[in-house]
């Protein structure tokens, strides 16, 4: 398959991403690594394990959080074979790290920026280097192809920390945003097969991102679920999926626990969510239209001009 027909199949199935897909497929190619920031539910780690499953390649996958020491990362010496047979190479269990060095993989960090500095040390002698040493175990050196690919939410996201100089120095970093309206109206119908209330669910969604109140918005997956939610819930209610009670409770469910309240503010989660559904759901009446001088008193019928 080539590149161009590549890309071509990859924004068949990545809604919205034709620039990232071409600047993620050129940073591999360049055999470079390559970091991807951006909210959440903007399709980060989508897009990356589409270009790995397209590309054939080994793609080993790690969860980013503070719970990740370096020896999780790399690999470890089983304790009950080391009485045994000492520290032999047998012994050694490869983690996800020794795993991609050794397979040439893609090593994909999720959540980059939640992994504990001194496990992000070792990433950056890996990426200078291409290799690791592990004591009473040796070297550790890539085979052809491994790189290392990330994704991260901006650092003022709940539990998230800076990342240092010397881990950007060591990648080429891709900004991703939310995609465009049209866009996401086409996710939550593909994701959830229900156009009814689909549009104005993103609509909804959309709203939490730009109200004054919060400091993060929603992402599609806020209106995926506010969708699949209003469809069991009005099974259960043996009513329609646009019912006001079903679309406002759903609303509730499925976005309360994705928006954040700015500090400071007098109100909860839930009146915001509610403003924003009446506004979505329940618009006002248009005024009437029609000649210029309507809304103006008229003259008695027959009364003289």
């Amino acid at each position: 398959m080539t590149t161009h027909d590549l890309i071509e199949h990859l924004g068949a199935s990545v809604v919205g991403r034709r620039r990232e897909i071409e600047l993620v497929v050129a940073a591999l190619a360049a055999d470079r690594h390559i970091l991807l920031e951006g909210p959440p539910g903007t399709g980060k780690s989508t897009l990356l394990r589409e270009v790995a499953r397209e590309l054939g390649v080994g793609f080993e996958f790690v969860e980013g959080n503070a719970e990740l020491t370096p020896a999780r990362l790399i690999g470890h010496f089983d304790p009950a074979r080391v009485l045994a047979d000492g520290y032999d190479a047998d012994v050694f269990v490869d983690g996800p790290l020794a795993r991609a060095l050794r397979a040439g993989s893609l090593l994909y960090i999720e959540e980059l920026n939640r992994v504990p500095e001194e496990t992000l040390n070792v990433l950056v002698t890996v990426m200078s280097e291409r290799e690791t040493h592990v004591p009473r175990l040796g070297r550790v050196a890539a085979a052809d192809g491994f790189r290392l690919v990330a994704a991260m939410n901006p650092f003022d996201a709940v539990g998230t920390a800076r990342i240092s100089s010397a881990i950007y120095d060591r990648m080429c970093r891709l900004a991703v945003d939310y995609q465009t309206a049209d866009e996401e109206r086409s996710i939550t119908a593909r994701r959830s097969g229900e156009t009814t209330i689909g549009d104005r669910s993103v609509e909804l969604t959309r709203r939490t991102r730009a109200h004054p109140d919060l400091r993060m918005g929603s992402s599609v997956r806020g209106a995926i679920d506010l969708v699949a939610m209003a469809a069991t819930l009005a099974d259960v209610r043996s009513t329609s999926i646009d019912d006001p009670s079903v679309t406002l409770d759903a609303a509730l469910v499925a976005l309360s626990g994705r928006i954040r309240v700015r500090e400071g503010s007098s109100r909860s989660a839930e009146d915001i969510v509610t403003e924003l559904w009446r506004d979505v759901f329940l618009p006002k009446p248009e005024p009437a239209t029609g000649d210029d001088d309507a809304g103006k008193a008229h003259a008695p019928t027959g009364a003289p001009t």
